[in-house]
Protein backbone atom coordinates (compact mmCIF):
# COMPACT_ATOMS: atom_id res chain seq x y z
CA UNK A 1 0.00 0.00 0.00
CA UNK A 2 1.20 3.25 -0.89
CA UNK A 3 2.46 5.39 2.27
CA UNK A 4 1.31 8.59 1.31
CA UNK A 5 -1.96 7.58 0.55
CA UNK A 6 -2.51 5.39 3.37
CA UNK A 7 -2.10 8.45 5.65
CA UNK A 8 -3.89 10.82 3.63
CA UNK A 9 -6.75 8.16 3.65
CA UNK A 10 -6.58 7.77 7.88
CA UNK A 11 -6.27 11.88 8.47
CA UNK A 12 -9.68 12.10 6.03
CA UNK A 13 -11.63 9.07 7.98
CA UNK A 14 -10.32 10.44 11.71
CA UNK A 15 -12.35 13.61 10.82
CA UNK A 16 -9.97 15.48 13.33
CA UNK A 17 -9.86 12.91 16.11
CA UNK A 18 -5.74 11.93 14.86
CA UNK A 19 -4.69 14.87 12.29
CA UNK A 20 -1.54 12.00 11.12
CA UNK A 21 1.08 14.65 11.81
CA UNK A 22 4.36 14.79 10.22
CA UNK A 23 5.79 14.11 13.49
CA UNK A 24 3.34 12.01 16.17
CA UNK A 25 4.40 13.67 18.95
CA UNK A 26 1.46 14.73 20.96
CA UNK A 27 1.50 18.62 20.68
CA UNK A 28 -1.25 19.31 18.28
CA UNK A 29 -3.40 16.88 19.97
CA UNK A 30 -2.78 18.05 23.75
CA UNK A 31 -5.43 17.47 26.25
CA UNK A 32 -7.99 15.66 23.59
CA UNK A 33 -9.05 12.75 25.83
CA UNK A 34 -11.67 11.55 24.77
CA UNK A 35 -9.38 11.75 21.41
CA UNK A 36 -6.08 10.29 20.49
CA UNK A 37 -3.81 13.35 22.51
CA UNK A 38 -2.30 13.34 25.88
CA UNK A 39 -4.27 13.76 29.13
CA UNK A 40 -4.12 17.43 30.62
CA UNK A 41 -1.43 19.37 29.11
CA UNK A 42 -0.02 16.12 27.19
CA UNK A 43 3.22 16.47 29.36
CA UNK A 44 3.51 12.70 29.19
CA UNK A 45 2.72 12.28 25.72
CA UNK A 46 5.69 14.58 24.97
CA UNK A 47 7.51 13.22 27.03
CA UNK A 48 7.62 9.91 25.71
CA UNK A 49 8.63 11.56 22.27
CA UNK A 50 11.24 13.71 23.88
CA UNK A 51 13.12 11.00 26.01
CA UNK A 52 13.33 8.89 23.49
CA UNK A 53 14.70 11.30 20.60
CA UNK A 54 17.57 12.20 23.48
CA UNK A 55 18.87 8.26 23.02
CA UNK A 56 21.33 8.37 20.15
CA UNK A 57 22.43 5.18 18.41
CA UNK A 58 26.32 4.76 17.67
CA UNK A 59 26.97 4.54 14.17
CA UNK A 60 29.10 1.46 13.62
CA UNK A 61 29.90 0.08 9.95
CA UNK A 62 33.27 -1.84 10.68
CA UNK A 63 32.20 -5.16 11.04
CA UNK A 64 30.67 -7.96 9.60
CA UNK A 65 26.96 -8.03 9.93
CA UNK A 66 25.21 -7.53 6.54
CA UNK A 67 22.17 -9.79 7.29
CA UNK A 68 20.68 -9.19 10.78
CA UNK A 69 18.28 -11.19 12.40
CA UNK A 70 15.36 -8.75 13.51
CA UNK A 71 12.78 -12.34 14.79
CA UNK A 72 11.78 -12.69 18.26
CA UNK A 73 9.78 -15.42 20.55
CA UNK A 74 7.16 -14.32 22.87
CA UNK A 75 6.38 -17.33 25.07
CA UNK A 76 7.38 -19.62 22.54
CA UNK A 77 5.74 -18.04 19.60
CA UNK A 78 8.19 -16.86 16.64
CA UNK A 79 8.05 -13.20 15.50
CA UNK A 80 9.41 -11.71 12.51
CA UNK A 81 9.70 -8.42 14.84
CA UNK A 82 10.18 -7.55 18.22
CA UNK A 83 7.41 -5.56 17.71
CA UNK A 84 3.93 -6.22 19.09
CA UNK A 85 0.34 -4.42 18.65
CA UNK A 86 -0.57 -2.05 21.30
CA UNK A 87 -4.07 -2.29 22.67
CA UNK A 88 -6.46 0.68 21.64
CA UNK A 89 -10.52 0.76 22.45
CA UNK A 90 -13.29 2.63 22.69
CA UNK A 91 -12.84 3.63 19.07
CA UNK A 92 -16.39 5.31 18.44
CA UNK A 93 -15.08 8.31 21.53
CA UNK A 94 -11.82 8.48 20.49
CA UNK A 95 -11.76 8.13 16.47
CA UNK A 96 -14.56 10.06 16.03
CA UNK A 97 -16.30 6.52 14.71
CA UNK A 98 -13.46 6.26 11.94
CA UNK A 99 -14.73 2.16 12.25
CA UNK A 100 -16.51 0.23 14.11
CA UNK A 101 -14.94 -1.65 17.35
CA UNK A 102 -15.46 -5.07 15.28
CA UNK A 103 -13.94 -3.96 12.55
CA UNK A 104 -10.54 -2.29 14.12
CA UNK A 105 -9.81 -5.43 16.31
CA UNK A 106 -10.02 -7.27 13.22
CA UNK A 107 -7.97 -4.69 11.42
CA UNK A 108 -5.03 -4.45 13.90
CA UNK A 109 -5.29 -8.50 14.57
CA UNK A 110 -4.85 -9.47 10.91
CA UNK A 111 -2.68 -6.25 9.76
CA UNK A 112 -0.05 -7.70 12.53
CA UNK A 113 -0.81 -11.88 11.92
CA UNK A 114 -0.14 -10.29 8.25
CA UNK A 115 3.46 -9.06 9.36
CA UNK A 116 4.54 -11.76 11.18
CA UNK A 117 3.70 -10.85 14.61
CA UNK A 118 0.55 -10.08 17.35
CA UNK A 119 -1.53 -7.74 18.98
CA UNK A 120 -2.84 -7.01 21.74
CA UNK A 121 -6.83 -6.07 22.05
CA UNK A 122 -8.69 -3.98 24.62
CA UNK A 123 -11.29 -3.65 27.01
CA UNK A 124 -13.92 -1.02 28.16
CA UNK A 125 -17.16 0.16 29.83
CA UNK A 126 -18.87 -1.68 26.91
CA UNK A 127 -19.06 -4.64 26.46
CA UNK A 128 -18.91 -4.89 22.85
CA UNK A 129 -14.78 -3.74 22.99
CA UNK A 130 -13.61 -6.50 24.67
CA UNK A 131 -15.91 -9.00 22.78
CA UNK A 132 -14.59 -7.62 19.42
CA UNK A 133 -11.32 -8.59 20.61
CA UNK A 134 -11.73 -11.81 21.90
CA UNK A 135 -13.48 -12.45 18.40
CA UNK A 136 -10.47 -11.05 16.57
CA UNK A 137 -8.18 -13.46 18.88
CA UNK A 138 -10.23 -16.44 17.72
CA UNK A 139 -10.18 -15.70 14.15
CA UNK A 140 -6.31 -15.16 14.17
CA UNK A 141 -5.69 -18.87 15.74
CA UNK A 142 -5.08 -17.34 19.32
CA UNK A 143 -2.32 -15.30 18.04
CA UNK A 144 -3.14 -12.06 19.93
CA UNK A 145 -3.23 -10.88 23.28
CA UNK A 146 -6.80 -9.70 25.31
CA UNK A 147 -5.47 -6.93 27.27
CA UNK A 148 -8.31 -6.19 30.62
CA UNK A 149 -9.07 -3.11 32.94
CA UNK A 150 -7.88 -3.31 36.43
CA UNK A 151 -10.96 -4.36 37.14
CA UNK A 152 -12.41 -6.61 40.36
CA UNK A 153 -10.30 -9.55 40.43
CA UNK A 154 -12.60 -11.78 39.94
CA UNK A 155 -13.91 -10.79 36.97
CA UNK A 156 -10.24 -9.91 36.11
CA UNK A 157 -9.59 -14.20 36.24
CA UNK A 158 -13.32 -14.90 34.04
CA UNK A 159 -12.47 -12.92 31.56
CA UNK A 160 -9.00 -14.43 31.62
CA UNK A 161 -10.20 -17.80 31.25
CA UNK A 162 -12.46 -16.58 28.49
CA UNK A 163 -9.30 -15.26 26.81
CA UNK A 164 -8.00 -19.09 27.14
CA UNK A 165 -11.06 -20.20 25.61
CA UNK A 166 -10.63 -18.72 22.94
CA UNK A 167 -7.16 -19.74 21.99
CA UNK A 168 -5.15 -16.45 23.31
CA UNK A 169 -1.36 -16.61 23.83
CA UNK A 170 -1.60 -14.73 26.51
CA UNK A 171 -3.68 -11.72 28.44
CA UNK A 172 -3.23 -8.48 30.38
CA UNK A 173 -4.10 -5.95 32.65
CA UNK A 174 -3.28 -2.00 32.02
CA UNK A 175 -2.97 -1.45 35.50
CA UNK A 176 -2.09 2.30 34.15
CA UNK A 177 -6.13 2.44 33.83
CA UNK A 178 -6.91 1.85 37.39
CA UNK A 179 -8.52 5.99 37.87
CA UNK A 180 -10.68 5.53 34.65
CA UNK A 181 -13.75 7.29 35.83
CA UNK A 182 -15.45 5.88 32.12
CA UNK A 183 -15.43 2.45 33.54
CA UNK A 184 -16.36 3.67 37.14
CA UNK A 185 -20.01 5.34 35.50
CA UNK A 186 -20.54 2.15 33.76
CA UNK A 187 -20.71 0.18 36.79
CA UNK A 188 -17.80 -1.61 36.62
CA UNK A 189 -15.19 0.15 39.06
CA UNK A 190 -11.09 -0.51 38.16
CA UNK A 191 -8.40 0.21 40.59
CA UNK A 192 -4.79 -0.28 41.93
CA UNK A 193 -3.77 -3.93 42.55
CA UNK A 194 -1.70 -5.10 45.54
CA UNK A 195 1.05 -7.51 45.00
CA UNK A 196 -1.02 -10.17 46.66
CA UNK A 197 -3.74 -9.33 43.79
CA UNK A 198 -1.48 -10.07 41.03
CA UNK A 199 -0.36 -13.44 42.71
CA UNK A 200 -3.93 -14.41 43.03
CA UNK A 201 -4.53 -13.73 38.74
CA UNK A 202 -1.61 -15.58 38.34
CA UNK A 203 -2.47 -18.67 40.20
CA UNK A 204 -5.54 -19.05 38.96
CA UNK A 205 -5.10 -18.37 35.63
CA UNK A 206 -3.35 -20.65 33.53
CA UNK A 207 -1.38 -18.82 30.03
CA UNK A 208 0.93 -16.35 30.27
CA UNK A 209 0.16 -13.40 32.32
CA UNK A 210 1.08 -9.64 30.93
CA UNK A 211 1.05 -6.33 33.27
CA UNK A 212 1.28 -3.23 31.66
CA UNK A 213 1.83 0.21 33.20
CA UNK A 214 4.59 -0.05 34.79
CA UNK A 215 6.64 2.61 35.50
CA UNK A 216 9.14 2.11 38.69
CA UNK A 217 11.65 -0.28 39.37
CA UNK A 218 10.15 -1.53 42.74
CA UNK A 219 6.99 -1.92 41.04
CA UNK A 220 8.93 -4.14 38.37
CA UNK A 221 9.97 -6.02 41.60
CA UNK A 222 6.28 -6.58 43.13
CA UNK A 223 5.32 -8.05 39.18
CA UNK A 224 8.17 -10.46 39.61
CA UNK A 225 7.47 -11.29 43.06
CA UNK A 226 3.67 -11.93 42.29
CA UNK A 227 4.54 -14.24 39.44
CA UNK A 228 3.91 -11.97 36.46
CA UNK A 229 5.27 -13.14 33.19
CA UNK A 230 5.52 -9.97 31.68
CA UNK A 231 5.30 -6.15 32.13
CA UNK A 232 5.03 -3.48 30.39
CA UNK A 233 6.77 -0.20 30.95
CA UNK A 234 4.17 2.20 29.92
CA UNK A 235 2.45 5.72 31.23
CA UNK A 236 -0.64 4.81 28.75
CA UNK A 237 0.38 6.85 25.82
CA UNK A 238 0.54 9.42 28.34
CA UNK A 239 -3.13 9.42 28.95
CA UNK A 240 -3.31 7.70 32.60
CA UNK A 241 -1.56 10.80 34.61
CA UNK A 242 0.40 13.83 33.38
CA UNK A 243 3.59 14.60 34.17
CA UNK A 244 5.54 11.88 34.25
CA UNK A 245 8.80 11.08 32.93
CA UNK A 246 8.84 9.39 29.18
CA UNK A 247 9.18 5.37 29.19
CA UNK A 248 12.90 5.73 27.73
CA UNK A 249 14.47 7.67 31.45
CA UNK A 250 12.94 5.17 33.07
CA UNK A 251 13.66 1.83 31.56
CA UNK A 252 16.81 1.21 32.02
CA UNK A 253 16.69 1.24 36.20
CA UNK A 254 13.75 -1.11 35.52
CA UNK A 255 15.65 -3.28 33.14
CA UNK A 256 18.63 -3.54 36.13
CA UNK A 257 16.18 -3.88 38.58
CA UNK A 258 14.45 -7.33 37.47
CA UNK A 259 17.79 -8.34 35.33
CA UNK A 260 18.35 -11.37 37.36
CA UNK A 261 14.32 -12.77 36.62
CA UNK A 262 13.18 -14.59 33.86
CA UNK A 263 10.09 -11.83 33.53
CA UNK A 264 9.65 -10.51 29.90
CA UNK A 265 10.15 -6.53 29.53
CA UNK A 266 7.74 -4.50 26.79
CA UNK A 267 7.80 -0.85 26.42
CA UNK A 268 5.59 1.71 24.56
CA UNK A 269 5.46 5.17 24.89
CA UNK A 270 6.84 7.27 21.21
CA UNK A 271 8.00 4.62 19.36
CA UNK A 272 7.38 5.81 15.90
CA UNK A 273 10.42 3.86 13.49
CA UNK A 274 12.89 0.96 13.53
CA UNK A 275 15.76 3.23 15.28
CA UNK A 276 13.19 3.59 18.11
CA UNK A 277 12.51 -0.15 18.27
CA UNK A 278 16.14 -0.53 18.31
CA UNK A 279 16.97 2.38 20.88
CA UNK A 280 14.40 0.19 23.53
CA UNK A 281 16.13 -2.71 23.03
CA UNK A 282 19.36 -1.46 24.13
CA UNK A 283 18.02 0.29 27.04
CA UNK A 284 16.53 -3.19 27.95
CA UNK A 285 13.62 -3.81 26.63
CA UNK A 286 12.84 -7.40 25.10
CA UNK A 287 10.46 -5.87 22.39
CA UNK A 288 7.93 -2.77 22.05
CA UNK A 289 4.38 -2.29 21.49
CA UNK A 290 2.97 0.18 19.02
CA UNK A 291 -0.02 1.82 19.21
CA UNK A 292 -1.15 5.13 17.29
CA UNK A 293 1.04 4.38 14.47
CA UNK A 294 -0.91 1.15 13.54
CA UNK A 295 -4.11 2.91 14.75
CA UNK A 296 -3.52 5.45 11.61
CA UNK A 297 -2.57 2.48 9.84
CA UNK A 298 -6.19 0.55 10.23
CA UNK A 299 -8.14 3.86 10.11
CA UNK A 300 -5.98 4.35 6.66
CA UNK A 301 -6.15 0.91 5.07
CA UNK A 302 -7.31 -1.99 7.21
CA UNK A 303 -5.42 -5.04 7.45
CA UNK A 304 -3.25 -3.80 4.47
CA UNK A 305 -2.72 -0.48 6.32
CA UNK A 306 -0.98 -1.94 9.57
CA UNK A 307 1.06 -4.47 7.78
CA UNK A 308 1.97 -1.65 5.63
CA UNK A 309 3.19 0.58 8.93
CA UNK A 310 4.89 -2.55 10.36
CA UNK A 311 6.84 -3.85 7.06
CA UNK A 312 8.46 0.24 7.43
CA UNK A 313 9.26 -0.45 10.60
CA UNK A 314 10.79 -3.53 9.80
CA UNK A 315 12.71 -1.89 7.19
CA UNK A 316 13.45 0.66 9.21
CA UNK A 317 15.26 -1.65 12.02
CA UNK A 318 17.11 -4.09 10.15
CA UNK A 319 18.88 -0.84 8.68
CA UNK A 320 19.42 0.47 11.73
CA UNK A 321 20.92 -3.07 13.07
CA UNK A 322 23.33 -3.35 10.31
CA UNK A 323 24.39 0.54 11.14
CA UNK A 324 24.83 -0.15 14.69
CA UNK A 325 26.83 -3.58 13.95
CA UNK A 326 23.63 -5.61 15.93
CA UNK A 327 23.41 -9.25 14.83
CA UNK A 328 20.39 -9.82 16.35
CA UNK A 329 17.70 -8.04 18.29
CA UNK A 330 17.70 -10.57 21.18
CA UNK A 331 21.34 -9.82 21.82
CA UNK A 332 21.31 -5.80 21.64
CA UNK A 333 24.64 -4.13 23.22
CA UNK A 334 24.56 -1.37 24.83
CA UNK A 335 26.92 -0.14 22.81
CA UNK A 336 24.48 0.27 20.45
CA UNK A 337 23.48 3.64 22.31
CA UNK A 338 26.04 6.67 23.48
CA UNK A 339 25.41 7.28 26.90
Amino acid sequence: MDWKTLRTTARENFKGACRVCPVCNGVVCASEVPGMGGLATGASFRNNVSALAEVKLSLRTVHAVCQPDPSYSLFGHQLTLPVIGAAIGGIALNMNNAMTESDYAQAVVSGCRQAGTVCMTGDGPVPIVFDSGLAAVRDSGGMAIPIIKPRETEKIVELAKRAEAAGAIAFGIDIDAAALVNMTNAGQPVGPKTKQDLAYIKRHTAIPFIVKGIMTADEAEACRDAGADAIVVSNHGGRALDHTPGTAEVLPYIAEAIAESQMTILVDGGIRSGADVLKMLALGADAVLIGRPLAQGAVGGGAEGVATVLAKIKSELIAAMVLTGTARVTDVSEDVICL
